[in-house]
């Protein structure tokens, strides 16, 4: 199976600064192994984030983007889709998936995408959901044990 995932702001966020199961997701599509994707949209909020939370730079802002940038396909949303009722912020996460033609969407936001499931055939999964479910797909396929 080919995945291709939307990994949401807090999951970037937590992917950079720990080597945890975010940052693990991350290295999936750093290696090629999950298609990444994004869009302007969550990189705008990523780059705040990191500017309010972390008290980055503005270079440091931009070298981290970049980075991401190096291995996430950046698709372009219309900011038209109304999914999340209770958090429309949301909305551009499951736009992103929509136009990307995602089969994921990889998120920690127990409040409010997690609860959806699915949209349209998109599965919508914690972290730890998604490494197993990629991992374990991935048995017998030569990666390194701590790869999978």
């Amino acid at each position: 199976m080919r995945w291709i995932a939307v990994f949401d702001t807090n999951l970037l966020f937590s992917g950079l600064g720990w080597r945890g199961t975010p940052y693990r997701c991350l290295e999936l599509a750093r290696t090629g192994l999950v298609e990444g994707i994004t869009c302007r949209e969550l990189l705008d909020e990523l780059a705040e984030k990191l500017q309010t939370k972390l008290r980055f730079s503005p270079t440091q802002v931009t070298d981290t983007i970049g980075d991401l940038l190096t291995f996430l396909r950046l698709v372009t949303i219309m900011n038209r889709l109304k999914v999340v009722t209770t958090d429309p912020d949301d909305d551009k996460v499951v736009e992103c998936a929509v136009m990307a033609g995602a089969t994921h969407i990889v998120t920690g936001d127990r409040r409010h995408l997690l609860p959806l499931g699915s949209y349209q055939g998109i599965s919508i999964l914690s972290a730890a959901d998604f490494l197993a479910l990629v991992t374990s797909s991935s048995e017998g396929s030569g990666l390194p044990a701590d790869e999978k």
